[in-house]
């Protein structure tokens, strides 16, 4: 397994864009007795081997939720990597094809993980922009593979940044203000992690009413939001979660911000020890960017402005941390509600991915 995940360190060695993951953490994200993503889904991994060497990897992901409740006869692919050789890349895909079949699905779509809160697509446009902890970096040929082997366009993303001088902050102050008043309405923020943990599993209720009709949409089991927390929440600075509360202190609208550690993971090289997590809690406090990670707003609220409180609330608290850009994770390129949602901040399309489909 660690062979698996350390193949991208030398596929990559040379390319400044490429941000690597903390090796430790990437294995255990695959060992499917810390991992409670196994609970509702099957996991073959595979690596092809050329002139003895390591020429590419791919998971091959069922989603048992997915084909069992759902009814959706979907095979993933992931963390799909290899060489310049179109034969190392059919080699691997006819893997995924060969389980796909003897599993009865219908089709393939990838790269995309286990559920939505994995990475997702392969990079089509924007090489020369640094990858981030929460995409997949690729090289331009992986989209001319997948297309020679008989894959066609499934879903697109945009990824987009904008400078955080271009927001006009006043608009959103005075909304905010007023929205408050009007529907009763409290934003909450944070000092510590330990008084976030209590609303954690509310967020996730939240984040589940918010995105469950979207086609990609699979639930995420308690076990899953308690992987999570420890994995992820402790480590996010408090300062960079908001919360919005009506006025019988129910959750209706969260925000989730996180620190670029593009950079750190760079100057990490896949460990903790004796310098990554040293870069990492730098980066943590004294962020150059921000990448808006999650967002959501309860159905019975959106349309109503309340991403006003939030955008306000985040604007305070980095007003004076000399933030550079922020960062969007990868929105679908048909959703046109969130692009209006941010289209006052004079966004820049910058990457471009895409999740590929091969009907069997």
């Amino acid at each position: 397994m660690k062979q698996f995940v350390t193949f991208p360190f030398s596929l990559y060695r040379n390319n400044k864009y490429w941000v690597p993951p903390i090796i430790k953490d990437e294995v255990a994200n695959f060992d499917k007795s810390k991992n409670p993503v196994f609970e509702h889904a099957d996991a073959s991994f595979f690596i092809a081997l050329k002139d003895n060497k390591i020429a590419g990897r791919i998971v091959a992901i069922i989603n048992t939720y997915e084909v069992e409740k759902q009814g959706i006869k979907k095979m993933r692919f992931g963390w799909f990597d290899a060489i310049d050789d179109l034969e190392v890349s059919k080699i691997l895909i006819n893997k995924v094809k060969e389980i796909a079949k003897q599993n009865s699905l219908d089709y393939i779509e990838g790269p995309i993980g286990f559920n939505n809160l994995d990475k997702t697509g392969v990079l089509i446009d924007g090489f020369e922009e640094t990858g981030t902890m929460i995409t997949w970096y690729n090289h331009p040929y992986y989209k001319t593979h997948l297309e020679a082997l008989g894959f066609v366009k499934e879903k697109e993303y945009l990824e987009n940044k904008f400078f955080f001088d271009d927001i006009k902050i006043e608009k959103y102050a005075k909304a905010s203000k007023l929205i408050q008043k009007r529907y009763g309405l409290t934003p909450l923020n944070f000092s510590s992690t330990k008084k976030i943990m209590p609303y954690v599993e509310e967020m996730f209720q939240l984040f589940s009413k918010t995105y469950n009709k979207l086609s990609t949409y699979v639930p995420i089991s308690d076990a899953q939001i308690e992987y999570f927390k420890q994995k992820y929440i402790n480590f996010i600075n408090p300062q960079y979660i908001k919360f919005v509360i009506d006025k019988d202190h129910k959750l209706i609208a969260f925000a989730i911000i996180m620190p670029s550690f593009s950079g750190a993971l760079q100057k990490a090289k896949g460990k903790l020890f004796p310098f990554g997590l040293f870069h990492l809690l730098s980066a943590r406090k004294n962020p150059k960017d921000v990448t808006f990670y999650l967002i959501g707003v309860d159905p019975e609220y959106q349309n109503k402005g309340i991403t006003a409180i939030l955008f306000n609330e985040f604007h305070k608290s980095l007003a004076d941390k000399n933030i550079r850009y922020c960062i969007r994770t990868p929105e679908l390129e048909e959703n046109t509600a969130i692009h209006k949602l941010w289209s006052g901040f004079n966004p820049k399309t910058h990457k471009r991915r895409r999740t590929y489909k091969l009907n069997l």
